[in-house]
This record gives structure tokens, C-alpha cells and sequence, in this order.
């Protein structure tokens, strides 16, 4: 599949204005008129690029449907990428070779529990270079999509929701131990006692916590 931004030397992102200032820039660059008689064919094949990349650009309503066809393009493209690479990692692997050396060495003999811990080995070393494999090539894919404009949305998961309330209770737990540990040196708590008394905003504040953590211990 062409890609028009490329051909019109532009960004994703760019305006009509930049659009139409490009298109008339590469036309007098390459106009055949303007070339010699060796690059003319060359030319005019240019010219025929940049025409049907500039109608279909310079569209909103044919961009639009260009943009979307370019993104499944580029999705399918990376994806086949990735399948290639992770397939030509496992083969080249150590793990895999070995493997296989110790199945021909072995095709005669009983040898099951060598053979079930080099399996072993194998998926766990599979299963490793797949998931960076992917990581890699996803976090790519996003950032090249970023640099064309596109705005990328994340769907937060059950796990995601988990993850940050598990964050918040230790945050929380190690929040409130070292807060118990400050207040128990005798210069700190002398601090905060009389800031307690003078201070009319901290005396309320502190009274507010101390009202929320009886209803707390109430409750449990």
C-alpha cells in the first residue's frame, strides 16, 4: 500500500495548507518540463505519485478513509513482523537448538526425564521471548502511530483497577507507619502539640481525622 504522507514528503497530522505548499513544491521539483531528457520517464512517474497522493490528501472525506485503510495496513504489517522475528528467535535460540541436538542423540534411548526438562525449558524460554517479542513491537507500534497523530485510548482492565487500589493500600499503610514512627520522636510530637493548640486550622483538621478514624474503627 502507497503512502501518500511519504510521497508528499509531510506529516500525518499536517494542515491543508501544508498539504497544498508541499504538493506545489515537489511539482516544480519534478516537473518533466524541468528535467533533463534521462530523468524524465523517472519524472513522470513522480508527477503521476504526487497527483493521485494530492487528490486523495487534499479530500477530507477521501483522507479520512486513506487514514484508516493506512492504520489496519500498518497493524497487519507489524503483526506479520512480529510473528516473523519471534519465529526466527525461537529457531536461532540455544534452548530450541539444544533441544533438538538432545532429541536426535536421544531418538534410541529412554531418556524421558532429560527430554521433559529440556520441554520445559523450551516453553519457558518460548513463552519469555514471545512476551517481550510482543512488548517491544506494540509499544513501537503506539509510538509510531503517536508521531503520525493518531490519539491512542486505553481501556483500563479489572486487573489495571486492582493493581492501583493495591498500590493505594500500601501507599496508604507505609504512609501511616511513617507518620507513627515521626510522631513518637519526642521533638516532633512536641512540635505538633503545640501546633495543635495555637493552630486553629490544624487543631480542625486533625480533629477531622481523628472523628474519621473512631467511625472507622466502629464500622470494623
Amino acid at each position: 500500500m502507497k503512502n501518500y504522507y511519504d510521497i508528499l514528503e509531510i506529516n500525518k497530522n499536517a494542515s491543508p495548507e501544508i498539504v497544498e505548499k508541499a504538493y506545489k513544491t515537489l511539482v516544480k521539483k519534478y516537473h518533466p518540463d524541468l528535467q533533463g531528457a534521462e530523468s524524465k520517464t523517472i519524472s513522470e512517474n513522480k508527477m503521476k505519485e504526487l497527483n493521485e497522493a494530492y487528490e486523495v490528501i487534499s479530500n477530507p472525506e477521501k483522507r479520512n478513509l486513506y487514514n484508516n485503510k493506512l492504520a489496519q495496513f500498518e497493524a497487519e504489517k507489524m503483526h506479520n513482523m512480529q510473528n516473523n522475528l519471534q519465529k526466527s528467535v525461537l529457531n536461532d535460540s540455544p534452548i530450541t537448538n539444544s533441544y533438538q541436538s538432545e532429541q536426535n542423540n536421544n531418538k534410541n534411548k529412554a531418556n524421558y526425564n532429560q527430554h521433559n526438562h529440556l520441554d520445559y525449558r523450551q516453553k519457558l524460554y518460548e513463552h519469555k521471548i514471545k512476551k517481550d517479542i510482543e512488548k517491544a513491537f506494540y509499544n513501537a507500534y503506539v509510538q509510531d502511530l503517536r508521531n503520525r497523530g493518531y490519539k491512542i485510548k486505553y481501556k483500563r482492565s479489572i486487573e489495571d483497577y486492582f493493581k492501583m487500589f493495591l498500590r493505594g493500600i500500601v501507599t496508604l499503610i507505609i504512609s501511616c507507619l511513617v507518620l507513627f514512627l515521626v510522631y513518637h520522636l519526642p521533638f516532633v510530637k512536641n512540635f505538633f502539640a503545640q501546633l495543635y493548640l495555637k493552630n486553629e486550622i490544624f487543631h480542625s483538621f486533625i480533629n477531622i481525622l481523628m472523628n474519621i478514624f473512631s467511625n472507622f474503627k466502629k464500622i470494623f
